[in-house]
């Protein structure tokens, strides 16, 4: 069975790449950025919203700020703004700098005074720009400026956003979900902090981390461990081993589940009124199939039980349900944290890989299942089997 240890490894391996790669992603920080032609800034702020990184120094002297604002626009012909407004907080009236790609492919980033949502034209803003640049990189747009502002200034009104799509030289308008709402906030200039750095990285923190524990026990371990149980316990092998590692990696998967559950709670209370109406009650569907097959393990009937039949039924009933809810559910998450796009595509690959294993082992497991039915000596109705030469005899009185 050396193929059957090399299938389970290479999975194993894969779910090992996978948390490393999250694990690294989750880790970069503004601070871990680095940027062409030596550009170095005194201040950087992780923003908590929209994967977006603020880059600054603020001379006093001058009075002007200089700023390296990146995100990754909403597609690869969208656009990202950072702007500064200078009345009140949010988008309308605000003096943006917007980057986006030309029809030639190169990069541009425009002064916009956004005075309306409806009609976005290309206008010098209230401050001086200089030294405005645009790049383009591994999914992320770069913003580069420096910006005269009034003397005495200490604190600014930020907003930032991303967009799907530039028509006509102009862009569209964004989408209008949670993150695009709340990505405002304010610049201390004099602290060198922004106000929406420490409430709003731990929450993204939080989204992460249950993002992660949840597409980990759900997406991942879960699908595994049926997999071990489905497949494994036919080869006589891995018998009672099977069993064990079934129990193990299924226990494992809720009690990470659970964490990862705890955390959702704990954003919903965080986050009135937004709603992830779906994603809420799957994962409370989850949570309650989930608990209700950990319990029932305890009232397992033994094999020659007259109930085991309808214990199977049930429990692989609940079972199957669980991971395709499961990973119904981390598509959801997906698109409510609309992470970079390699996040997806490769649990996409890691599914498209299990399932491969999954119809690979389950025609082994038909074949082995039907050569070992046929080499059984069949009952006999009417009559014994003869061990000795295999034919049966008819029964006496």
């Amino acid at each position: 069975m050396a193929w059957l240890h090399q299938s389970l490894v290479l999975v194993a391996l894969g779910c090992l790449s996978l948390l490393l790669q999250i694990q690294t992603s989750l880790s970069l920080t503004c601070s871990s950025q680095k940027f062409t032609k030596n550009r170095l800034y005194s201040h950087c702020n992780d923003l908590p919203h929209l994967s977006s990184y603020l880059h600054w120094t603020y001379n006093s002297d001058k009075s002007s700020l200089s700023l390296a604002f990146i995100a990754p626009p909403a597609s690869s012909s969208g656009w990202i703004a950072w702007a500064i407004n200078p009345n009140q907080t949010g988008m309308l009236g605000s003096q943006a700098l917007i980057a986006f790609k030309e029809d030639n492919g190169s990069m541009a980033v425009k002064t916009y005074n956004l005075v309306s949502y409806k009609l976005i034209n290309q206008t010098e803003i209230a401050y001086d720009v200089s030294d405005m640049e645009a790049e383009y990189e591994s999914g992320e747009m770069r913003i580069f400026a420096t910006l005269a502002l009034p003397e005495n200034t200490q604190v600014l009104n930020q907003v930032w956003q991303v967009g799907s799509s530039v028509v006509g030289g102009k862009p569209s308008i964004h989408g209008f979900q949670a993150d695009n709402l709340n990505s405002k906030g304010k610049l201390d200039l004099i602290k060198g902090q922004s106000d929406t750095s420490s409430g709003g990285n731990s929450r993204l923190r939080n989204k992460n981390i249950h993002g992660v524990l949840n597409a980990v026990s759900w997406g991942i371990m879960l699908p595994i461990g049926m997999m071990i149980a489905r497949y494994l316990r036919t080869f006589r092998l891995f018998h009672p081993a099977w069993f064990y590692l079934h129990v193990s990696c299924q226990v494992s998967a809720y009690a990470i589940g659970v964490a990862g559950w705890a955390t959702g709670l704990k954003l919903g209370g965080q986050s009135k009124g937004v709603q992830y109406t779906a994603h809420r009650y799957i994962g409370i569907t989850l949570f309650s199939l989930a608990t209700l097959q950990v319990f029932a393990l305890f009232l397992r009937p033994k094999k020659d039980h007259k109930y085991r039949f309808y214990w199977n039924i049930y429990h692989h009933g609940i079972g199957y349900a669980i991971v395709i809810l499961g990973i119904i559910n981390v598509f959801k998450g997906l698109e409510i944290l609309d992470p970079q796009k390699k996040w997806k595509l490769a649990y996409i690959i890691l599914l498209i890989t299990l399932g491969g294993i999954a119809l690979f082992l389950e025609v082994i497991t038909w074949i082995v299942v039907v050569k070992r039915k046929s080499s059984e000596p069949k009952k006999a109705y009417d009559g014994i089997i003869d061990s000795s030469n295999g034919r049966q005899q008819p029964l006496t009185g």
